[in-house]
């Protein structure tokens, strides 16, 4: 049994393709552990609850510095014993010592075709802008372990998406949650929880 838990930072939209999965039996021999969230408003926690899953806040505002942070965010996950760190939509730098702590153990789901618009200062809308600036026809979302560096770990999963006349950066972000994101990421957990 795979035991992961899933980080947060937002509404959690990728959270609840999980649980949808999950619930619909496209994710077996995996149990989700705990949701953790540094914004204590992120409506993932909400879903986390609603589904029975412990939904804990580790804030860096509740902490003296990024390294006291970085401390209590690690220790919070070791507190269950995970197998596997899903990074859905958490907008915070992974610090070295817990990417050490958990070798080859961290995913991420990223709204681009890596190595298309990725690394610092690409995240949320910002990634939909700049593909849509560069006029790329294709675009879509990639599931990667997570390394030292920013959205350069190996690629486990990655998924295409049309872009279309008339795109806003809006428009496209969602298209590529709802064809790719939501798709891959749940995809991505099945496989590590059934290798063949």
């Amino acid at each position: 049994m795979l035991r992961f838990g899933v980080l947060v930072s937002g509404g959690g939209t990728n959270l609840q393709a999980i649980l949808d999965s999950m619930d619909a039996g496209k994710i077996t021999n995996a149990s989700l552990e705990v949701v953790i969230s540094n914004n204590p408003n992120a409506y993932a926690l909400e879903r986390a609850k609603s589904h029975g899953i412990p939904a804990r806040v580790v804030s860096p505002k509740h902490y003296p510095s990024r390294e006291a942070f970085n401390d209590a965010l690690l220790a919070a996950l070791e507190e269950y014993h995970l197998d596997l760190v899903v990074l859905a939509g958490f907008l915070v730098v992974i610090p070295e010592k817990m990417v050490k702590r958990y070798p080859n153990q961290i995913i991420n789901v990223h709204p681009s075709l890596i190595p298309s618009f990725c690394g610092t200062g690409y995240y949320g809308l910002k990634v939909h802008e700049a593909a849509l600036a560069r006029g790329v026809k294709v675009t879509g979302a990639t599931v990667h372990f997570v390394d030292e560096g920013t959205d350069t770990g190996p690629i486990l999963m990655q998924k295409a998406v049309y872009v279309k006349e008339g795109d806003t950066p809006e428009i496209l972000q969602r298209r590529v949650m709802e064809e790719a994101e939501w798709v891959i990421l749940p995809a991505a957990i099945q496989s590590l929880a059934n290798p063949e």
